[in-house]
């Protein structure tokens, strides 16, 4: 990497200029987890949390999160998202696995729109849950994969 692109020549803090880019189908998937003492995660797969069905208001608010990036994320484009998802999963009787995934046709990518709705959700479920259970950690929020634009395909590996 061989400079910051969101500043200047005099470090002053700017939106980068993408008008010069091509309008390509751009696309992101990130992840993230959430640890819990076993009987919450009982309480929210069985859907008996006081607060209403977690997975679903966690999976609402990523969505509205990633809609709502450029307002939030100071120098990141308002982008016309395309389509945007979130999955759980639950690889063990602790954790709750979130991804989100973004699609965009556009000049800039949607990699913070997939971390900020992972983010999110992974908040929401903190949220919903902390009454029950203080000691919750959401930990390794990060890009999985990116596609589309100049800087090519990107994969995580293991």
């Amino acid at each position: 990497m061989s400079r910051l692109s969101h500043f200047d020549s005099c470090g002053a803090s700017r939106m980068v200029d993408v008008s010069d880019k091509g309008v390509t189908l751009r696309q992101a998937r990130a992840s993230g987890l959430v640890r819990m003492q076993a009987e919450t995660l009982r309480l929210v797969r069985d859907r008996k949390v006081a607060k209403g069905d977690v997975i679903e208001v966690a999976r609402l608010a990523g969505i509205m999160a990633a809609k709502r990036t450029a307002d939030l994320i100071p120098l990141t484009h308002p982008l016309p998202l395309e389509a945007v998802s979130l999955s759980f999963d639950f690889p063990n009787e602790t954790t709750i696995a979130i991804e989100a995934e973004a699609r965009v046709t556009a000049r800039t990518g949607v990699e913070m729109e997939v971390l900020l709705a992972v983010s999110v959700a992974a908040l929401t479920i903190y949220d919903m849950c902390k009454s029950a259970d203080r000691a919750i950690v959401v930990e390794q929020v990060r890009l999985e994969e990116k596609s589309g634009g100049r800087s090519g395909h990107f994969v995580r590996q293991a």
